[in-house]
C-alpha cells in the first residue's frame, strides 16, 4: 500500500511496509507518535538491514501542535583510539570503507530511542513498555520476514566487498547461498539482542553485558571502537534548525547534518518563484531547483561538520538577506558549471502522525549498504561505517578526531504551513537527500499534488549518490522529451535513467490538515506502505 485513499486520524510512513504496520499497530493501541517510531524503527533495522540497523545512527524531529519541534541527536562519535596515527599504524593512508578500521564511531540509534521514550513519557503521556514496542522486530528476527528483492540485490552486488568481513556471510547468507527475493530470511542472534534489551532496557547496548560484547567483538575485528566508548556516549536534544518560507516555518536538523542546504534549497526556490513564478513540472521549475540545490552545496559544503568545529555559524545562511543574495546569483538561461564532490549513503526515512496531531520525522541509517561489514558475534548487530567520512588529511574540514561526530547526509523534515497544514517529509539516498526533499515539499505544499503525487513523480539526482556514480543531472525517463532537451539547452548535463528508480530515493510524507485529517504516502521506489487508524 503506498498511500491512504482516505484520510486517516493518524498514520505511519515507511519504507518497508512491515514497519508501517508495526508503528500502526502502537496507534491502534492508543500510543502516541514517538512510541509508533520506537516500534517501526526497530522493526525496520530488521527487516531492511542492508539500509539501517541498531548499529547505524539516527536524527529526529519532534512536534506537539502549538509548541516548537525539538530535535534529537542520536549521532555518534569517533571512538577514543581513532586516530590519524592509529590507521598510519596500520599503513592505511584513508579509511577503508569496509571492515573493522571503517567502523569507528559509536552507534547512536538505539541511545536515540531512549531520549525520544524518556520524552514521551514526561511531555507526550507515553505507557507502553518497552517489550511492546520492540515485539514487532523481535518476531521478525525470530520467526522470519520475506526476503526483499533490495536487500538480496545489496547482498549479491555487494558481497565481493562485504563476503570477506568478520560475521557477514554468517548472517546474511544463510547456508552459504545468495538469498532469494521472497523466502523466509530469519536473524535469531538479532532477536535474542532485541529481547534482551526489552528486557533490561535500552541501556545495556551501552553500559550492559550487550555492550561489552560489542566492544569485545569489534575490538576483535579490527574496529578502534571499545566498551568505554560505549559507556561514554549518549544522544542529545538540540534545537532545529528554522526557516520562515512565503507558505509557513520549516525546520530540519543541525550540523553536523546537511539539513542546512534542505532549507537552503527551498528558501533559495522560494525567492526565485516569487519573482519568476514557474509552473510545477516545467523546465524553469527544474533549472530553477537545480540552480538552488548548487547554491545550497556550495555553502553546505564549507560550513557543515561537527557542531563543535564549525567555521561559522549555519543558521546566518538561512537569513533572508543570505538567501536573496544566493538566489542573486542563479541565471534562468544557463546552468552553473559542475559537479562537486558527494558521497554515498544508505538509509531510512519514516514518518509518524498520531492522534493528537504530534509529529514524528525520523531518519536511521547504516551510510553504505551494510554499513561497515562487520557483524558482532552473537549479537546480530552490523556496525555502521558512517566515520568513512571522515579525512586524514589535518587541514580538511571533516579530519578525523577522537571524539568528533561525523559529516552527516541524513536529514529529518518538517514544516508548518500558514493554511493549518503539518507537513512531514523525508528520505533516504545520501546527496540526492535535500533535493528529493525538494521536490515533494513543493510538489505537495506549493502545487498541491497529493503525498501520493508528489511521492511517486518522476525525480531529478544532481551528482553521486547511492547506487549512481556519476555527477551528471539525472532524471528519470518519466519527465516529458521536451522537458529533458530543454534542460540540455541551458548546459545541464543531463543523463536519463529508467523510472521509479531507487538511487532517487525512499521518500515518504504525511500531511495533517487543519481538521486533524491525516494523508501519507510511501515511496514507490521502495518497499514501503502507509499504515493507519
Amino acid at each position: 500500500m503506498l498511500a491512504n485513499d482516505t484520510p486517516l486520524r493518524a498514520a505511519v510512513s515507511a519504507p518497508h511496509h512491515l514497519a508501517a504496520e508495526a508503528g500502526a499497530g502502537v496507534l491502534r493501541e492508543g500510543g502516541n507518535a514517538i512510541e509508533a517510531m520506537v516500534a517501526a524503527a526497530a522493526a525496520i533495522a530488521v527487516v531492511y538491514p542492508h539500509m539501517n540497523g541498531l548499529g547505524g545512527d539516527s536524527f529526529w524531529l519532534l512536534r506537539e501542535p502549538g509548541r516548537a519541534p525539538l530535535g534529537i541527536e542520536a549521532c555518534g562519535p569517533a571512538a577514543v583510539g581513532a586516530t590519524p596515527a592509529w590507521y598510519r599504524d596500520r599503513g592505511l593512508t584513508v579509511i577503508p570503507s569496509r571492515g573493522g578500521a571503517a567502523a569507528n564511531t559509536v552507534a547512536g540509534t538505539v541511545a536515540g530511542w531512549q531520549v525520544a521514550l524518556a520524552l514521551s513519557r514526561s511531555q507526550w503521556s507515553g505507557h507502553l513498555p518497552l517489550h511492546r514496542l520492540l515485539a514487532p522486530a523481535v518476531a521478525h528476527a525470530r520467526e522470519g520476514y520475506p526476503m526483499t528483492h533490495s536487500q538480496a540485490e545489496a547482498t549479491r552486488d555487494k558481497h565481493p566487498e562485504l563476503g570477506p568481513q568478520p560475521g557477514f556471510d554468517a548472517q546474511y547468507l544463510p547456508g552459504g547461498a545468495f538469498p532469494v527475493p521472497g523466502e523466509t530470511f530469519r536473524q535469531p542472534e538479532l532477536a535474542s539482542t532485541l529481547e534482551r534489551l526489552a528486557a533490561v532496557g535500552l541501556a545495556d547496548f551501552y553500559s550492559g553485558e550487550l555492550a561489552q560484547a560489542l566492544g569485545e567483538g569489534l575490538a576483535a575485528a579490527g574496529s578502534p571502537i571499545r566498551a568505554p566508548d560505549l559507556a561514554g556516549y549518549a544522544a542529545r536534544r538540540v534545537a532545529p534548525l528554522n526557516m520562515r518560507h512565503s507558505l509557513g516555518t520549516l525546520w530540519n536538523m543541525p550540523p553536523p547534518t546537511q539539513g542546512l542546504a534542505s532549507l537552503m534549497i527551498l528558501g533559495v526556490f522560494d525567492r526565485l518563484q516569487r519573482r519568476h513564478p514557474v509552473a510545477a513540472e516545467s523546465a524553469e521549475w527544474l533549472h530553477a531547483m537545480v540552480e538552488a540545490v548548487k547554491q545550497a552545496f556550495l555553502v553546505r559544503d564549507r560550513v557543515v561538520t561537527d557542531p563543535a568545529y564549525l567555521p561559522e555559524d549555519p543558521a546566518q545562511w538561512l537569513k533572508p538577506e543570505a538567501l536573496d543574495a544566493l538566489a542573486d546569483r542563479v541565471d534562468w538561461s544557463r546552468a552553473l558549471a559542475w559537479p562537486q564532490p558527494a558521497s554515498p549513503g544508505d538509509t531510512v526515512w519514516l514518518g509518524a502522525i498520531d492522534a493528537e496531531g504530534r509529529c514524528v520525522s525520523f531518519i536511521q541509517s547504516l551510510f553504505h549498504e551494510f554499513g561497515s561489514g562487520v557483524v558482532v558475534p552473537d549479537t546480530g548487530v552490523i556496525w555502521q561505517n558512517r566515520g568513512c567520512s571522515f579525512s586524514l588529511a589535518p587541514d580538511a574540514l571533516n579530519d578525523l578526531k577522537p571524539g568528533r561526530r561525523p559529516f552527516h547526509t541524513l536529514n529529518p523534515a518538517l514544516a508548518v504551513l500558514d493554511d493549518g497544514r503539518t507537513l512531514v517529509y523525508g528520505t533516504m539516498g545520501g546527496e540526492g537527500q535535500p533535493q528529493t526533499q525538494a521536490a515533494v515539499f513543493t510538489r505537495a505544499a506549493l502545487y498541491g499534488q497529493s503525498p501520493e503525487q508528489a511521492v511517486a513523480s518522476p525525480r531529478w539526482l544532481l551528482g553521486r549518490t547511492w547506487g549512481a556514480g556519476t555527477d551528471t543531472l539525472k532524471l528519470e525517463a518519466d519527465f516529458p522529451p521536451e522537458l529533458v532537451e530543454a534542460l540540455r539547452g541551458r548546459g545541464h548535463d543531463v543523463e536519463v535513467v529508467p523510472p521509479r528508480n531507487s538511487a532517487m530515493g525512499h521518500a515518504g510524507l504525511l500531511v495533517r490538515d487543519r481538521a486533524g485529517h491525516v494523508r501519507a504516502a510511501s515511496d514507490p521506489r521502495s518497499d514501503g506502505g502507509v499504515a493507519g487508524l
